[in-house]
């Protein structure tokens, strides 16, 4: 499966697919389509890739920026999903590995995430409590600097997720 850009006619189909993906999610809100509605509104989206296959949208990852301490330069990648009938197929790594890669290109320094240790340090991303997000358990911030000297300090959201 290989990941490529959003088509500007996909925005339903992938509000659809994130909705899916997350309704039995544990640590879901049911706000993750709407919270890439609004990037994509706004002109937050650094990123947003999708896989597909013969029936339609099976896979989706979207970018905003963040700032950390401050500075500028960074990208939260959120959400990412996979239909729930596809899923344990490899197309969540696709997307993660095209993203890390899209985003480096972009010449970002680098990227922060909100989940599974056990998952995403396959990626190279790694809790770093130099980087921090109030209210969240320090172990599923996780993090991964592709130029040093890495900021430090609190993390800032695009107003998109509802964090100042």
């Amino acid at each position: 499966m290989t990941p490529r850009p959003e088509r500007a006619d996909e925005a339903a189909a992938i509000s659809q697919l994130i909705t899916e993906a997350f309704a039995t999610a544990p640590h879901a809100d049911g706000k993750e389509a709407a919270i890439v509605t609004r990037l994509r509104e706004g002109g937050g989206l650094l990123l947003s890739l999708v896989c597909a296959d013969a029936a339609g949208l099976i896979g989706h990852v979207a970018a905003s920026p963040v700032t950390i301490g401050g500075a500028p330069g960074w990208a939260c990648i959120a959400p990412v999903c996979v239909a729930p009938r596809c899923q344990r197929q490899g197309i969540g790594g696709a997307l993660m590995r095209a993203a890390l890669d899209g985003l480096r290109a972009q010449g970002l320094g680098g990227v922060v995430l909100l989940g599974d240790p056990a998952y995403y340090t396959r990626f190279g991303l790694l809790a770093d409590p130099a980087r921090h997000l109030p209210g969240v358990p320090a172990e599923y911030l996780l993090s991964r600097a592709f130029a040093e000297p890495a900021p430090t300090g609190p993390i800032t959201l695009h107003p998109a997720f509802g964090a100042a």
